[in-house]
């Protein structure tokens, strides 16, 4: 399903495109405050970084206490639709609206603070500084960082409260010195990648004026690759603790090695982890991450707390199924796709401005470090049109994910169907999903189906009661 992001810094996605929102996403998952495992609310703010994992989860920066905490193997309640008691109803109800609100508020903010820096002329300030050195690298060392962060000083409000709101909510337990060590991780992150990619992009510019978003595309794909993959080792560690599952969870590590086996797959139990979620949010989660020799399972430690076995091996089903049905490398093509589209429109429509204005917003051409903020800008628009196209994509592979987890668990789990419909169940009263999302919403913000869809899907597929043949696992 879907990670937050490590990086707070919305104008790197920007300006990779959708290609870093698809692996930030998805993949560098456990980074940042941490998300539901439900999938219920609004997908993160167009320009917000993404990745390339899979996670149960949906939005950032929730968690909460379970309303029904439940003990491992104790007898669950029969599920049959997604259901809230009046108290809960109305706090999720109240929390989805200004979640909502809340995303378009982050976008408008993001624009206008691309804009102020613009009016002001800040890039062309910190260009003639970083001018002052001969050597282009130390340049874009110079100019990269100043720029961005910037840019994220000023989008640091909107960041603020949706961490405040977690906390008033119930949703997070990370304090603000802690949110605060962890925004200043990613803006390192974020100035590292930036640097390189930027350094990269002007390069192609001043070589090719007319190629240089085709070319850039073609380099940042082996870049963001390698970022994927040693992600696991390298950059979810510098957020979250983990440990081998197998060593506190033996039993758990088993049923899934269960799973693992009826899918056909290869996980090995050295490569199940453990994370402690708890040290900074309530919410439930497991994802999988990495691939070739970093790949690996992870479970939050949360979500141990608050599922028996078979729920959570309901969760570790939609996440192999994510590897099972190859979505990482379909996602993959999909935004690589998607940023070369950006890539070019980024180009033709910059280069209008540039050419109509370029004296009012001292930007001396395209190939001037300055131009970097009308990009970016460029890009945050293209995001946010571009929302329905990702989410409606990225809504069909989860779809497909919970389907596969229905029927790998078929015959492991008594009940396959109604054990799911209680792990989303659970997943809901814990995330505060929306009981009652609007059709707008669910259209423009979901990138995973509503919670209320998914309990009803688990609760009525039963291909094998029907004499039919399952969809993935035969």
């Amino acid at each position: 399903m879907q990670f937050t992001s490590p990086m707070p810094a919305k104008h790197v996605a920007a300006l990779v495109g959708l290609f870093l929102f698809f692996f930030l996403e998805l993949g560098a998952a456990p980074a940042r405050g941490g998300s539901g495992a439900q999938g219920a609310h609004p997908s993160a703010a167009p320009a917000t970084a993404g990745a390339a994992t899979a996670d149960i989860a949906q939005i950032p920066g929730s968690a909460a206490q379970s309303s029904a905490q439940a003990t491992p193997d104790k007898p669950e309640r029969n599920v049959t639709a997604y259901t809230l008691p009046p108290e809960l109803y109305a706090k999720a109800r109240n929390f989805s609206k200004i979640r909502y609100r809340l995303y378009l508020i982050d976008f408008v903010w993001s624009v206008l603070a691309l804009l102020f820096i613009l009016r002001c002329r800040l890039a062309p300030k910190f260009r003639d500084v970083a001018e002052r050195f001969q050597n282009r690298f130390l340049q874009a060392v110079i100019f990269v960082s100043a720029i961005l962060i910037a840019i994220d000083v000023l989008q640091l409000p909107p960041a603020a409260y949706g961490h405040w709101l977690s906390r008033a909510y119930g949703l997070s337990v990370q304090g603000w010195e802690s949110w605060a060590r962890d925004w200043a991780v990613g803006e390192l992150l974020a100035c590292a990648l930036g640097i390189l990619l930027v350094w990269i992009l002007y390069a192609l510019i001043r070589r090719s004026p007319r190629r240089w978003w085709f070319y850039f595309w073609l380099a940042t794909l082996p870049i963001l690759m390698f970022i994927l993959f040693i992600s696991p080792w390298v950059i979810d560690p510098l957020f979250y603790k983990f440990e081998p599952l197998q060593a506190g969870h033996a039993d758990l590590a088993g049923k899934l090695e269960q799973v693992v086996q009826r899918g056909g797959m290869n996980i090995p139990l050295e490569r199940m982890y453990e994370m402690n979620a708890s040290s900074k949010v309530n919410v439930l989660n497991a994802y999988v991450t990495g691939f070739g020799a970093s790949k690996r399972v992870v479970v939050w430690d949360t979500t141990i707390t608050k599922m028996n076995t078979p729920q959570i091996a309901a969760v570790f089903g939609h996440e192999m199924g994510h590897y099972v049905l190859h979505h990482i490398p379909k996602g993959v093509a999909f935004f690589a796709l998607l940023l070369l589209v950006f890539s070019y429109v980024a180009w033709w429509t910059s280069g209008k401005i540039i050419q109509g204005r370029s004296g009012g917003l001292g930007i001396r051409g395209e190939g001037d470090w300055a131009s970097l903020p009308l990009l970016l800008l460029v890009l945050t628009l293209l995001s946010f049109l571009a929302s329905p196209i990702i989410n409606g994509f990225t809504r069909n592979q989860e779809h497909q994910a919970d389907l596969y987890a229905l029927e790998v668990t078929h015959g492991l789990t008594p009940d396959s169907g109604q054990v799911a419909a209680q792990m989303f169940q659970i997943l809901g009263e814990v995330d505060l999903s929306d009981p009652d999302p609007p059709a707008l919403a669910r259209f423009w913000l979901y990138s995973h189906p509503p919670i209320g869809e998914r309990v009803d899907f688990a609760v009525h597929y039963d291909p094998w009661g029907d004499g039919q043949s399952p969809q993935f696992v035969k």
